[in-house]
């Protein structure tokens, strides 16, 4: 499917404040992808569609995963929010016409990340932190810089954000967002 088919299918899927989100990622990412010699139009795809299934409402996330028999873990029965990284790579595929894994994976890891992440999921991690429309988070100019520059301690960099950010509140933390900065941290 092309760009344009794909925006055309994505602004009937989610909310116009996702959907400026979802162009910024994509931009960043391309953006990324340039700078680091990774597959421009991979990055754009994955960047323009890694919210491709935020738009359900939370309980038809849970009922929709079940339905495609997609793994859920306890954490994703908890908080079936989470499942859109899933349910997104299952939509780029069954809907956009996506069957690159690369992609696939980016999509699905977009929020969590993983250990051994692929430059494509890192930079759509990312991407999806920093984008310039989400709202200024800590030590976000940094995070930016490292985007460019040293893209292992800019995941290991947000992974910690994001567990002090969880920790602090009340927020159950996926084991794979902890299991992914372990990970980084030890490579860093």
């Amino acid at each position: 499917m092309n760009r344009d088919k794909m925006i055309e299918r994505l602004r009937t899927k989610i909310n116009e404040k996702r959907f400026i989100h979802s162009v910024g990622v994509e931009y960043i990412a391309a953006s990324m992808a340039m700078a680091l010699n990774e597959d421009v139009e991979k990055a754009r795809v994955a960047g323009l569609l890694h919210d491709c299934a935020k738009g359900l409402s939370t309980k038809e996330k849970l009922v929709k995963a079940q339905n495609h028999n997609l793994p859920i873990s306890d954490y994703e029965r908890k908080n079936p929010d989470m499942l859109h990284g899933k349910l997104g790579a299952y939509y780029a595929k069954a809907k956009y016409g996506v069957e690159d894994e690369d992609i696939l994976n980016a999509i699905t890891y977009h929020t969590t990340g993983r250990p051994e992440m692929s430059l494509l999921e890192k930079i759509i991690f990312i991407a999806d932190y920093i984008e310039p429309n989400r709202k200024e988070l800590k030590d976000i100019a940094q995070i930016r810089y490292e985007a460019f520059h040293d893209i292992d301690k800019c995941v290991e960099h947000i992974l910690k954000n994001t567990l002090d950010y969880l920790e602090a509140g009340d927020g159950e933390i996926d084991e794979m967002t902890r299991l992914s900065y372990e990970y980084y941290k030890k490579r860093g």
